[in-house]
This record gives structure tokens, C-alpha cells and sequence, in this order.
């Protein structure tokens, strides 16, 4: 281990944050030039073949927001939609990865969602994991996206496709009311929660609200505390009294929102894994997550990948996922970890 490894091995994430500026694998490019980039782009779709690594070389190796630019720039110098040029150059999980990278977060998360409520069946996961991760500002913003873009509100559309205590529990989240962590340690206020969330569970009329409350609204530090004492009061792990007592979308939005509270890349990187392993690749899940993640934590879900499944995630996209789309997938992945 090199001096610099071993001196990053004891800072806390916090710290590696403030070292690194990001622990994100894609960084806004040195020599970023737009107009450039904008005539490489046309050029790229104006010969009779698709220069397909041209277009993942630009579009993968600039940050969102110098994509943006090179989005506005081009209706403005070639009085064309970039977006709807691709997607006519393009096909399959490639132009899913590349127009995904081309849209502001908040505008990918609100089209995911919409998307988990389109047609027959909803896709509960997807609402869960979206809604679950995400900062309050980043919630603020897709309500507001999602409202320009769908002329309906989120809150509505969740409450007409979904019911019960796991409605309530996706309303809560998209709130985007989380406390943030004040860096003051409120010990009373921890074995207070932990001792509401062991009571309820204990009375023959169980109270969900409470668990949703305190799950929704309170740090994540302070709740990783409070299931800490929680075992104090159960004898058990939060996770198998949610499983004990709980049922159907409402259990498994509680395991998803306490696995996301507890270590958020460890819970994308178990996703990746599971999107990848089995008979069929689940590619909206895998490309939602390596865009989401790609400016944010996903050296972190790299790191957590290595250590749960003793293979980096480099290799295991090599294995499993092939072509273009592993290409542009490998070009946010970035690097191997040994």
C-alpha cells in the first residue's frame, strides 16, 4: 500500500470527500471545449456509419453539466436537437445509456419515475430506490421537473399508483424533509425512537405511521444510532423485525430504505450485482445506476462491490454485459480495482 493509499485508508468518507472532491469517477473534462465537441458530435452522426466511439468518447468523458452546454450549443450552431439526433442514431441500451448522461439528474430521476408508473404494473423497486437516495434538494428539484415535464405532480401520481402504508412511506421520502446532521449526538432523542420503533411493533394494532415518521424524517447518522439501540431493546436486528412484523411493498420499502441508511454503496453495489447476475441482464436498472451514481459515489460502490463479491465491477461488466453498451458502461466504470 502506497503513502497516499494508507493515509486515505483512515479518513472517513467526509474526509476522502474534501481529498478527492469527489468520489464520483467522472470528473468535468481539463481542456473542456463545447463548440468543438458540438462539430465532433454532428460528425460523428452525419457519416453513413454511426462513429459510435466518438459519441461515447465525448459524451461519457464530460461532466453533466459541461453535456449540458454541449446540448444548448448544439440546437444554438446546428439548429438541431441533440438529443432527438442520437436517439435516431443510435439503438438499444447504447442510446438508453448516452441520452440518460444527456439530461440533467433531476430530469433522468423524474423520467425514471414516470416510467415506473407507465403502463400495466408499477415498479415499486425503482420508485424506492430513487426516491430513497436522493438529497432533499435533489427531491425539490424533480418535483419541479417532473411537473414542468409530465404537467401532473409526483405526489399525485404516486398516490393513483400505489396504496396502503408503502404509499405512505414514498410520500414521506418525497417530502424531502431529512434532517441533516448537526454534528450534536442526541442520546435521549436516539433511545426515544429506537424504544417507539421496538413499542409499536409490540401492540396487536401496529402503528406504521411511526416507523415512516422517524425512518423519513430524522439523519442518517442518528438512525444508524438508533438500530444500534434498537437491538438494545429486540434482542434483534431492525431488519428482522421489519421482516417479522411487516409485509408486502411496505416491507421491502422499510429493507430498502434501513439498507440505504445503513451504507448506501454497499446497497448499489448488492443492485449491480443483482441486475447483472442470472438468466437476463436488467439494463434500465444497471444504466440508471451508473449514470445516477457516476458524479457522486460510484468509487464507493466500486470499493463496496470488490469487498462483498470478490471481483471488481470493471471485470464483472466485462463478463456480463457486451458491445457498445459495454463500452460506455466501462467508460464510467473507468478503472479496475485490484
Amino acid at each position: 500500500m502506497s503513502l497516499v493509499q494508507e493515509i486515505l485508508s483512515h479518513l472517513s468518507v467526509a474526509d476522502k470527500v474534501a481529498a478527492w472532491g469527489t468520489l464520483g469517477t467522472i470528473k468535468p473534462h481539463p481542456c473542456f471545449e463545447a463548440d468543438i465537441d458540438v462539430e465532433d458530435l454532428a460528425e460523428a452522426m452525419a457519416e453513413k456509419s454511426v462513429h459510435k466511439d466518438i459519441i461515447v468518447d465525448i459524451v461519457v468523458g464530460r461532466s453533466n453539466a459541461q453535456r449540458l452546454q454541449i446540448v444548448n450549443l448544439f440546437k444554438h450552431l446546428v439548429n438541431e436537437d441533440l438529443i432527438q439526433a442520437l436517439e435516431a442514431a443510435l439503438s438499444g441500451s447504447l442510446k438508453d445509456v448516452i441520452v440518460a448522461l444527456l439530461r440533467s439528474p433531476a430530469q433522468y430521476d423524474a423520467r425514471e419515475l414516470k416510467g415506473a408508473m407507465k403502463g400495466i404494473g408499477t415498479d415499486e423497486d425503482r420508485l424506492t430506490e430513487i426516491l430513497a437516495t436522493r438529497t432533499n434538494q435533489q427531491l425539490q428539484e424533480i418535483r419541479t421537473i417532473y411537473k414542468e415535464d409530465f404537467k401532473s405532480t409526483l405526489e399525485n401520481d404516486i398516490a393513483a399508483e400505489t396504496s396502503g402504508d408503502f404509499k405512505d412511506l414514498l410520500l414521506a421520502l418525497l417530502k424531502g424533509t431529512r434532517e441533516k446532521h448537526s454534528g450534536v449526538i442526541d442520546y435521549v432523542q436516539i433511545d426515544s425512537d429506537a424504544q417507539v420503533l421496538y413499542e409499536v411493533t409490540k401492540k396487536n394494532n401496529r402503528s406504521t405511521s411511526q416507523w415512516i415518521s422517524i425512518l423519513s424524517l430524522r439523519s442518517l447518522d442518528h438512525l444508524n444510532r438508533v438500530f444500534e439501540q434498537f437491538k438494545m431493546y429486540s434482542s434483534s436486528e431492525v431488519e428482522e423485525t421489519i421482516q417479522k412484523y411487516f409485509k408486502g411493498d411496505f416491507q421491502k420499502g422499510l429493507l430498502t430504505l434501513v439498507s440505504v441508511i445503513k451504507n448506501t454503496p454497499q446497497y448499489f453495489a448488492e443492485k449491480l450485482y443483482k441486475s447483472m447476475k442470472g438468466m437476463g441482464t436488467n439494463e434500465n436498472t444497471l444504466t440508471r445506476i451508473m449514470v445516477s451514481r457516476s458524479e457522486i459515489d460510484l468509487l464507493s460502490i466500486r470499493a463496496e462491490f470488490r469487498k462483498k463479491y470478490g471481483k471488481s465491477l470493471y471485470s464483472f461488466l466485462q463478463a456480463s454485459i457486451t458491445g457498445d453498451y459495454l463500452t460506455a458502461l466501462l467508460s464510467l466504470c473507468r478503472a479496475e480495482d485490484l
